[in-house]
């Protein structure tokens, strides 16, 4: 493979979630849900995590469910970066 071919696209995880902040610049928060089984108890529980993601033209806003890609660290908090749009926000 010579340096001007592209080298293959390794396995990132993604993750789908939804913007709950987009105040910093470049940045935004995105919160994913998940369902899980209690450990003990067996009843089906939300868990979530919040991610800060790069936006490097600021053209996600609060409300959109965005697929992001986990990639190197960018900053002390942030190392995913938003890859796609999968829904608009819906105006209020």
């Amino acid at each position: 493979m010579t340096d001007t071919q592209a080298l293959p696209v390794k396995n990132t995880r993604t993750l789908i979630g939804r913007i709950v902040s987009d105040k910093r610049d470049k940045t935004v928060t995105v919160l994913i849900e998940r369902r899980t089984k209690h450990e003990l108890y067996g009843k089906i529980v939300a868990r979530s995590s919040k991610y800060h993601a790069h936006d490097e033209s600021n053209q996600y806003k609060l409300g959109d469910v965005v697929e992001i890609a986990e990639g190197r660290p960018i900053s002390k908090t942030k190392a995913w970066v938003v890859t796609k749009l999968i829904e608009k926000a819906r105006e209020v």
